[in-house]
């Protein structure tokens, strides 16, 4: 059977996964918080949202006395992407989806499984599988941008600098769908010549 078939190789790629490490970190979030997370995942697979916040999410579980790290939580996410993504493209049913992971993994807690059988067979049936969708999904989503203005007042070899700098941080989605800030500051010169590029890009906009 085509099911079969390809639940025996979605149960060998979660095996590549090391899903077991993530199952025992999965152990330490509670069902709620797990839920949100699978509820996110579907929502980015859905292209209904840029990507899955999983700072936002660690920061929230540490507050409520959870240890995880951002790093644990963002893989932990790019199992459950994967397998709802490789379920979808295979038309797995819930049964199947839940089957495989209990071969696969024996160590993930009921919770966890009783989360992803609701939310599958919930949600599951709308996530896109289209192939230009996948091929295209190859660059980051910008997201959000935010700045500030500094000045530098000394540093290591100089006592008095008083420069202004800018600082700007962006948030990007990844294409796994992980939300991520890159900051980096600029010179005031440097800072210009990026407005400059900016503007020109919005010149050659107004003309499409």
């Amino acid at each position: 059977m085509a099911g079969g078939s390809a639940a025996a190789a979605l149960a060998r790629a979660l095996e590549a996964l090391d899903l077991g490490d993530a199952a025992d970190k999965i152990n330490f979030i509670p069902q709620d918080f797990f839920a949100e997370l699978c509820e996110q995942v579907i929502q980015h697979l859905n292209h209904k949202i840029s990507g899955v916040n999983t700072v936002e999410l660690c920061q929230r579980l540490q507050t409520s006395g959870t240890e995880i790290n951002v790093g644990d939580l963002a893989k932990i996410a790019n199992i459950i992407s994967f397998l709802f993504s490789t379920a979808a493209r295979n038309s797995l049913s819930t049964e199947e989806l839940v089957t495989t992971l209990g071969n696969a993994v024996s160590t993930l807690p009921k919770h966890a499984v009783q989360v992803i059988r609701h939310v599958w067979n919930d949600q599951g049936k709308s996530i896109s599988v289209s192939e230009d969708a996948r091929n295209t999904a190859t660059v980051g989503q910008f997201i959000d941008i935010c700045w500030k203005l500094g000045v530098a007042m000394s540093s290591d070899t100089c006592r008095s600098l008083k420069y202004p700098y800018v600082t700007v941080t962006l948030k990007v989605a990844d294409p796994s769908g992980q939300v991520t800030n890159k900051s980096f500051e600029m010179t005031v010169p440097q800072f210009k010549n990026f407005f400059r590029q900016f503007k020109e890009m919005a010149a050659v906009l107004e003309t499409v």
